[in-house]
């Protein structure tokens, strides 16, 4: 099914306004993303270009061990960030760490986190043989973890197939996050049951800026103002979801931790603000907005 059968054109500058009956007007959904970089397999990203132009080396030392840095020192700054400002995020994780790592989601889960299921390890959607496996082992894995099982879905770099959806709402979740086409939710049609799409970000995200941008230190605090300062404006008349996402290896680096913060307190500063997780921002946009019927076969 192309992503245009899935839902219909609109724009949140004219659908009818999403309102909150407390006084919120800009939604902050803060997503931490910790995966399980398999050392056998080509690491997905670089910080250390591969000396001789050598690529796809493995095993990838340098890299393995600047994902490992972010298990082992950036995640404790990152939540100690969110514990002294009271915020709970939503944690996109690849079921595979709840294994291999569980002292960093026991800590999360003890903190109120959020778990959002982030594929088993990461890796291109478009290489897994047997999504519908995958899919259902990882939701299982984390079950185990968590002692329910959770409601969202984030694909690996938010790759999907033209199927993936379908087999997301097979698998009895409520929601996805891998379309970065809105500012507000949305329903999504499946061939059995339609899913909101909760507006996620490529751009308010660690790796677009830092990784792939290689930009200063305070970058992302300074794009996410901007965003941050256009949607408070744009919220007056309808609330907005403003996501970002980052990672323990790049946000948690002592060099950018502080800028870190900085933009969770220029969130907070702000009336009518609040941070959300994935199944509050559901809960409240399926209250006021009906889901369609299910696409047919």
């Amino acid at each position: 099914m192309h992503p245009r059968e899935r839902f219909e054109y609109s724009s949140p500058f004219k659908r009818p306004p999403l309102r909150s009956k407390d006084g919120t007007r800009l939604i902050i959904w803060p997503v931490v993303n910790i995966e399980e970089w398999e050392i056998d397999r080509p690491m997905p990203r670089h910080a250390s270009p591969p000396p001789g132009g050598i690529s796809g080396a493995v095993p990838d030392m340098p890299n393995w061990t600047w994902h490992e840095y972010g298990m082992r020192v950036g995640f404790w700054r990152l939540l100690d960030a969110f514990e002294k400002r009271g915020i709970k995020p939503t944690l996109s994780i690849n079921a595979k760490v709840c294994e291999t790592l569980p002292l960093v989601p026991e800590a999360a889960r003890d903190a109120g986190w959020e778990f959002m299921a982030h594929c088993y390890v990461q890796m291109s959607i478009h290489k897994v043989e047997d999504q519908p496996a995958m899919i259902r082992h990882s939701l299982d894995v984390l079950a185990r973890f968590l002692g329910k099982r959770p409601r969202g879905w984030l694909g690996p770099g938010r790759t999907q197939t033209l199927e993936t959806l379908d087999h997301v709402a097979a698998a009895g979740l409520d929601w996805f996050g891998d379309w970065i086409l809105d500012d507000q939710p949305f329903w999504a049609k499946t061939a059995t049951r339609p899913l909101v799409s909760i507006p996620y970000t490529v751009e308010i995200n660690d790796i677009t800026v830092m990784v792939s941008g290689q930009h200063e230190s305070d970058a992302l605090l300074k794009r996410a103002s901007d965003a941050f300062d256009r949607l408070y404006e744009e919220s007056a008349n309808s609330v907005r979801v403003m996501a970002f996402g980052v990672h323990p290896y790049v946000s948690g680096a002592a060099h950018r931790i502080k800028y870190f913060e900085q933009m969770l307190d220029l969130f907070a500063s702000r009336e009518g603000v609040v941070f959300w997780n994935g199944d509050q921002i559901h809960d409240w946009f399926a209250a006021q907005q009906p889901a369609p019927s299910p696409l047919p076969r």
